[in-house]
């Protein structure tokens, strides 16, 4: 068994996958991001990274990271810290793994600028049977990333079990409508094309 040390195990495929989503140097939020292995890997593509987390030990571990910006913040009991005259910051990118606290579903989709992208995975229904997390507080039900994200541009999802190890996982990339363009023929323009 290959053990990790925390924060520098590889970052999850589906974050690679869809990471190109993310516009070229554009500013990412890893929410709830632990010992960082996301944060690591955007900043290695050249991202400026806000690492957000309650836990003071993991984020220690990202102190000195080029073009990473550390958040300590407790977002389940304390105000959203990422404000501007308190309206949500907003980033090109939010990424949450293996995170749900539902209430903060509203401030996830506000902090999402125009074409930012949400690249969201966490447990879901059925991973009781195969192990922790079993509450169903930490648990997505069907189709729950579909519903909040039904105001985005939904470009993957899945929701099903997989393997080494075991777990029931759900799994989205969502874009945010671009700003609208002035002065310009809409009908005239192309699509955005988002590569598979």
């Amino acid at each position: 068994m290959t053990t990790h040390t925390h924060g520098l195990e590889p970052a999850s495929a589906w974050v690679q996958r869809w990471s190109h989503l993310v516009a070229p140097g554009g500013q990412v939020l890893d929410l709830a991001c632990g010992h960082g292995r996301h944060v690591r890997w955007f900043a290695e593509q050249g991202h400026v990274v806000v690492a957000l987390d309650r836990n003071p030990d993991a984020l220690a571990s990202l102190q000195g990271t080029d073009r990473v910006q550390i958040v300590l913040a407790d977002i389940e009991n304390d105000p959203w810290p990422l404000t501007n005259k308190g309206v949500p910051q907003q980033f090109d990118a939010v990424v949450v793994t293996h995170y749900l606290w539902r209430p903060l579903f509203p401030v996830i989709l506000q902090s999402l600028a125009p074409a930012g992208v949400l690249i969201y995975e966490t447990f879901a229904e059925g991973n009781a049977s195969v192990g922790k997390p079993s509450r169903p507080d930490f648990l997505l039900q069907t189709g729950e990333l579909l519903r909040i994200c039904s105001d985005l541009r939904v470009v993957a999802f899945e929701d099903g079990f997989a393997e080494q190890p075991d777990r029931f996982i759900q799994r989205i990339a969502a874009l945010r409508a671009p700003a609208p363009s002035s002065g310009h023929d809409t009908a005239a323009i192309a699509p955005r094309r988002y590569r598979l």
